[in-house]
């Protein structure tokens, strides 16, 4: 159905427009124009734009009475007739549809564990990123290099992303209470217990520099 859809536009153009008019169809279709013929030529080829049971695939050229064409296959665009410019249409958006196919299937491919085990070589690449940056912060300060406005959590967060280009929660970070003045600090990370902790560290953590602008 996702095919049907693509080409229903385009196709729908093409079968209202003055040169695909309904006086086509008269012609193509006309049981007058097979009357002196037999039972054989009484078919009409046919490109299907969806698979129908019993029928085809979607893209295969098939033979159908006209009347079943005229009354059902043609009013819900799922089948379109077999001359150039309708060939053309279908071949181009299948070519677009099998190109999505290939990619949702190689997607589907890849193992759970695979994808899990890809998610936590991500997850340590971050962390180890984290802990070996330095996140620097300029603020104003009042007296006593204590700074007008706190860093809250929220900021470090946001400052994370900015500088490091990485994606936190805010509850990865454990700061109890927000930095108020300059200086160097080790702020811990709370990280998922899968992740393992650097050689001789008891656990990750994020430094964070604020300076005086």
């Amino acid at each position: 159905m996702a095919y049907l859809r693509r080409t229903r536009d385009p196709l729908s153009r093409l079968l209202h427009s003055p040169s695909s008019s309904s006086s086509f169809f008269d012609r193509i279709t006309n049981p007058i124009l097979f009357s002196s013929h037999g039972l054989r030529y009484r078919k009409l080829e046919v490109i299907l734009t969806t698979t129908i049971d019993k029928l085809g695939k979607a893209g295969e050229t098939v033979k159908v009475a006209p009347g079943h064409f005229r009354n059902h296959l043609m009013p819900k665009l799922l089948a379109v007739p077999n001359i150039d410019k309708y060939a053309f249409l279908i071949r181009e958006q299948r070519k677009l549809y099998q190109r999505e196919e290939e990619e949702e299937k190689t997607v589907e491919e890849v193992p759970k564990d695979q994808q899990k085990e890809d998610k936590m070589k991500e997850y340590q690449a971050a962390a180890k990123r984290l802990d070996n940056a330095r996140l620097v912060l300029r603020r104003f300060i009042k007296v006593d290099n204590e700074l007008r406005s706190p860093v809250t959590k929220e900021e470090l967060v946001a400052e994370v992303e900015r500088q490091l280009c990485v994606n936190i929660h805010p509850d990865n970070l454990h700061l109890p209470s927000p930095l108020s003045s300059v200086g160097e600090y080790e702020v811990p990370l709370r990280l998922p217990k899968e992740i393992p902790r650097p050689e001789g560290r008891l656990q990750w953590t994020l430094n964070v520099k604020i300076r005086r602008k």
